[in-house]
């Protein structure tokens, strides 16, 4: 049965799709099986990282989760190894309009991920920047979930309140859902500020914060463009090292391929 981590935080910007691209692509480097990447983001970023757009595309996560396609029917290759894409579309910000009197629509991702289990060794979701449907389908469906935190001002807003969904997704739909971490994201050493920010998170979540930082980095800024993660894209870079390093802790905590 694969196990399921979800990437997510209401706040935009704060390296979701950065560190659930660069996560599943060390990830599947570094085991033996295989890792699906789950686009459940109508802005679609990780399709445009992996795919180069979702122009071209029949199917996606929205006809997933509407019942129009199986998963297995939607799910593409990419260039990195052993890593495969559920693409999404602009699609989806719809979904959560048609499905508002729909059936289980809670439920619609995790019982379209038990179709696949045998395939993956791990499933990794990229959600929305929200608190939304589609960010509570990826909850329901997910054994864990990873809290990007930028290390700027306010890091601390919101975080609370996704804390507290989880709580509510765990009492009420998924008994399993745990915190696999805090991920602390954009530090910058220059700066008293992030400094603090760090040392905020820490305090807060003493035991969940991850020991591995990511930097403000241009070379992780510039991978997407060339369609590559960042251990295809420059392997020696500060923003190979800091994923790399999260990727042990990851497999540490019991979520390795």
């Amino acid at each position: 049965m694969s196990r399921v981590i979800a990437v997510a935080n209401q706040k935009g910007g704060v390296g979701k799709t950065t560190t659930a691209v660069n996560l599943g692509a060390y990830l599947a480097a570094a085991g033996t099986g295989r890792v699906l990447l789950v686009d459940m983001d109508p802005q679609a970023n990780a399709t445009s990282w992996l795919r180069g757009g979702s122009a071209g595309l029949e199917r996606s996560t929205y006809d997933v989760l509407i019942g129009q396609a199986s998963l297995a029917d939607v799910v593409v290759e990419t260039r990195e190894r052993r890593l495969s894409l559920a693409p999404a579309s602009r699609a989806l910000a719809g979904a959560q309009v048609e499905l508002v009197d729909a059936p289980d629509r809670d439920l619609r991702l995790r019982a379209a991920l038990q179709t696949v289990a045998a395939d993956y060794d791990l499933v990794i979701i990229d959600c929305p920047p929200s608190l939304g449907l589609l960010t509570v389908n990826a909850l329901v469906a997910a054994d864990a979930v990873l809290v990007p935190v930028q290390c700027e001002y306010l890091a601390l807003e919101g975080l609370g309140q996704l804390v507290e969904i989880i709580g509510a997704v765990r009492a009420e739909l998924n008994a399993r859902l745990e915190l696999l971490g805090v991920l602390l994201t954009m530090h910058d050493g220059r700066t008293n500020l992030s400094t603090q920010v760090i040392d905020e998170v820490r305090r807060h979540f003493p035991a969940e914060t991850f020991r591995s930082v990511v930097p403000r980095s241009v070379r992780l800024s510039e991978a997407p463009s060339y369609g590559q993660s960042i251990v295809a894209y420059d392997a020696g870079s500060r923003g190979a090292h800091a994923y790399a390093g999260v990727a042990e802790e990851v497999i540490r905590r019991g979520y390795g391929p």
